[in-house]
């Protein structure tokens, strides 16, 4: 993976962390209700799931995409098709405002960050981000795993970024974020940049060795 491919990974990786998924938007909900600390500590939970996750992909794919280009090239458009997919999920999202209500006086940490790791570890999507979209940026002419920790590295990174950000909209902004207009507004900026990056992996062949 060249240093340019790491450059370009940086923004379209981190539209993923911040489109408004389960995880972000539990962490408005509890920052609304219990503040930013909670819900920024709270927010390792999903840290924890995402890395587990991201060892098992790694670990797995570098052997199948050294053996074989065609696998390669399966994954590089499966990942275009899922940030499409997304984006167009985003797009027609009818932006319902989040359940703001209390869940009584138990604001335990550690159960907020089980109920963190148990949302992200349950996502879907999550997994697909890492067997289709972190390939994209691989260079199989090179050792993987290396690459592979990398870009996990600078996910997780941005994805505590991520974190800060919606602990912050919910504690100052989660009455103004919870309007169905504006929700609809954020969902379509994600889905235009999400959209436009889909569009670029089908356009953009891989660099060839």
């Amino acid at each position: 993976m060249s240093f340019t491919a790491w450059l370009f990974f940086l923004p379209a990786c981190f539209a993923i962390n911040m489109a408004p998924g389960p995880n972000n938007l539990l962490s408005i909900n509890v920052a609304a209700r219990h503040g930013f600390m909670t819900a920024f500590v709270a927010g390792t939970g999903r840290l924890v799931a995402f890395a587990l996750m991201l060892t098992l992909a790694a670990t797995g794919l570098a052997v199948v995409l050294h053996a074989s280009e065609m696998f390669f090239l399966a994954i590089k458009l499966a990942g275009a098709a899922y940030l499409i997919w997304l984006a167009i999920q985003l797009w027609r999202s009818d932006g319902a405002p989040l359940d703001t209500r209390s869940e009584g006086q138990d604001a335990s940490l550690l159960r907020i960050a089980r109920q963190e790791c148990l949302v992200a570890a349950g996502n879907p999507k999550a997994i697909l981000v890492f067997t289709a979209f972190l390939p994209q940026f691989v260079d199989i002419a090179r050792p993987m795993l290396p690459q592979f920790a990398v870009l996990g590295a600078s996910f997780l990174v941005l994805e505590w970024l991520a974190i800060a950000l919606y602990s912050g909209a919910g504690m100052y902004l989660g009455k103004w974020l919870t309007r169905t207009a504006v929700r609809r507004w954020f969902n379509r900026c994600c889905a235009l940049f999400l959209g436009a990056i889909g569009v670029s992996f089908l356009l953009v062949r891989r660099a060839q060795s």
